[in-house]
């Protein structure tokens, strides 16, 4: 028999998926399971969705039977229902719509279901997938690559149970066994009451002398970083997951503070020979590279596509990593020479910065990218591709795969001043970055037209000059006319080498620049997880202070917000050690060929000068 609910409240929906209430309003559910407070049902203007289950009360018309069914005999769940239907409900006091400080309830028996009994995020039949739950990065698919069978899931090719980690990469093990060695199963939930998404929950009256219990409370814009990230459900305790020992991100204490654990396996990944291939008897045509990791010494082929499709599934599993970018895709020209050459440059930096991250370069899915050769074992390509579309060790569970050094070493004052101090920093650089850039290409393309035409025009004006003095017809004047020729043609040569020498030293500090503006834009979502956590912990110490909240819940909110506070700052640390390498190595190379120009151009002057030793 169709289950029903009465509204007791109202409730405006504020959110894709909700629908609203109106007081007294009888709805149709769709299922009486709850999805973490939320029922799914129709209301009487025949809008389907999702809406707080504590905003309405079950009902259900009686079997036919026995007139005795409605006696002592009749299930003690509806023990409630008066004989005579529903009387209007007395409206809600003032209180009971504010988002905070929720008196604890627990469940009712029949709709509670342990965490991960059958689901893995612990949800029933309806509870959506961390992608669906928390969002994430897609891959583009506009002109530039498109997808085509050697890339879809349309094969026969069984689907493999399990998910990808950050594992020990010599061995791309994707077995998920819940019995495997080295795998446990680790959870932050507790008792701890959340405060529902699109409205809090009516007050409940405890028994007299009942120690009250606040919640720490859901942020209202469901769509922000922190939310998305996970963040939010881990630092609320709502994370469970299976997690393998090679999973493990560890953070270490160094001698400035939180990071990385090192690679134990460092190796660095070559990109040459960009050669145009064709498919489907020509009719499609594409950009492949050849990738030679120096730990495998073995040459694997991808396309661009390639790396796009390994750039979403890292900036979804890793939120409070910064994935480099990649080089920007291009509708028109993809198969000039001048593009390819540029955007090979662009994914050198790219694969340079992956390879020195000690996490990105472990992880799994970046191992099976650089290892397994797609062109000749298709079937173990596509295994590992969806392995890594499946992994569970995303969204809120990402945080649970992190390894921190004992809590008492962070000091949260301390953290949040590091925070804004970096969050300074990298608006000033961001701010410098696009000023230098700008600057360097002006520069740039007034050496490759303006400069190469003045000092031509210089040229041509000696060369005028010389054609002049050739009218003497004297024998002791033509050495001066040949030397002021070639004074003409060396300013011509000197106009060349301005326009070729971009090439050398502007554009690879351009380059560097857009790799970093990169880095730049994704630092204030991994600043926002940050401070999202540090929110919570303020909001769980006001409650204990004011004695609504035990100390034992807030510990444990706390401890979550250091979890990602240490990976926060650990990613702080790397991004300033390749930072001062990086840019040492580039301005190093910048002067360098700097010198080198201007030893040409001397050498042209100084050939000119000689010419003039013989007249």
């Amino acid at each position: 028999m169709a289950l029903r609910a009465r509204a007791l409240y109202d409730f405006r929906s504020e959110n894709p998926g909700e629908i609203s209430l109106r007081e007294h309003e009888v709805l149709s559910l769709c299922s009486e399971q709850d999805i973490e407070g939320w029922l799914e049902g129709i209301n009487s203007r025949g809008d389907r969705g999702l809406f707080p289950a504590s905003y309405v009360q079950v009902i259900r018309a009686p079997e036919p039977g026995p007139a005795g069914d409605s006696g002592p005999g009749a299930p003690a769940r509806y023990a409630n229902v008066p004989p005579g239907g529903f009387e209007p409900l007395p409206a809600p006091p003032p209180d009971a719509f504010q988002p905070l400080l929720q008196p604890q309830q627990a469940p009712p028996p029949s709709t509670f279901q342990p965490p991960g009994a059958g689901f893995p995020y612990g949800g029933g039949a309806l509870q959506p997938s961390p992608q669906q739950l928390y969002g994430g990065y897609q891959a583009s698919q506009g002109s530039d690559d498109d997808w085509d069978d050697e890339w879809d899931d349309s094969s026969t090719v069984a689907d493999e149970p399990g998910a990808l980690g950050s594992g020990a990469y010599p061995d791309f093990d994707g077995s998920s066994s819940a019995g495997a060695a080295g795998r446990y199963r680790l959870s932050t939930r507790s008792d701890l009451s959340l405060g529902s998404r699109g409205g809090s929950a009516p007050p409940q009256h405890h028994p007299s002398g009942a120690k009250s219990s606040a919640t720490v409370s859901r942020n209202l814009n469901r769509f922000s970083t922190f939310v998305k990230s996970g963040g939010e459900a881990f630092v609320l305790g709502e994370a469970s997951g299976f997690v393998k020992d090679g999973d493990k991100l560890c953070v270490v204490l160094g001698p400035y503070g939180p990071e990385w654990q090192e690679n134990p396996y460092p190796f660095q990944c070559t990109i040459d020979d960009p050669t145009k291939q064709t498919k489907f008897k020509g009719m499609k045509s594409y950009i492949s590279y050849k990738l030679v990791p120096t730990h495998t010494q073995v040459p694997v082929h991808r396309r661009y596509k390639h790396f796009d499709w390994l750039y979403a599934r890292l900036a979804e599993k890793f939120p409070v990593i910064s994935v480099p970018h990649l080089p920007e895709k291009q509708a028109t020209g993809r198969f000039e020479e001048d593009f390819i050459s540029k955007r090979r440059k662009g994914l050198i930096w790219w694969m340079n910065h992956m390879a020195s991250h000690p996490v990105l370069a472990q992880c799994d899915v970046f191992q099976h990218f650089l290892t397994c050769p797609s062109s000749t074992d298709e079937k173990a390509w596509k295994q590992g591709k969806r392995k890594a579309e499946k992994d569970e060790m995303v969204g809120a569970n990402f945080f649970l795969t992190l390894s921190t050094p004992p809590a008492a070493a962070l000091d949260l004052q301390e953290v949040e001043s590091k925070i804004d101090g970096f969050k300074s920093f990298t608006k000033k650089m961001d701010d410098s970055a696009l000023q230098l850039n700008h600057t360097a290409n002006e520069f740039a393309r007034k050496q490759v037209t303006g400069f190469k035409k003045e000092y031509q025009k210089v040229g041509q004006s000696f060369r005028g000059l010389s054609q002049a003095f050739e009218l003497d017809q004297q024998a002791f004047s033509v050495g001066l006319n040949q030397a002021i020729a070639f004074t003409g043609d060396a300013y011509d040569a000197i106009g060349e080498l301005f326009a070729e020498q971009p090439r050398q030293d502007l554009d690879p500090v351009m380059d560097l620049l857009a790799l970093y503006q990169g880095h730049l834009a994704n630092f204030p979502d991994i600043i926002h997880v940050q401070k999202g956590a540090l929110t919570k912990v303020k909001e769980s110490r006001r409650h204990v202070e004011e004695g609504k909240m035990e100390i034992q819940k807030a510990d444990g909110i706390q401890d979550r917000c250091n979890t990602i506070s240490f990976a926060t700052l650990a990613e702080i640390h790397h991004f300033h050690q390749i930072r001062v390498r990086d840019f040492k190595s580039q301005m190093q190379h910048f002067l360098q060929q700097q010198i080198i120009f201007f030893q040409k151009v001397t050498q042209k002057l100084e050939e000119a000068l000689h010419k003039y030793d013989s007249v």
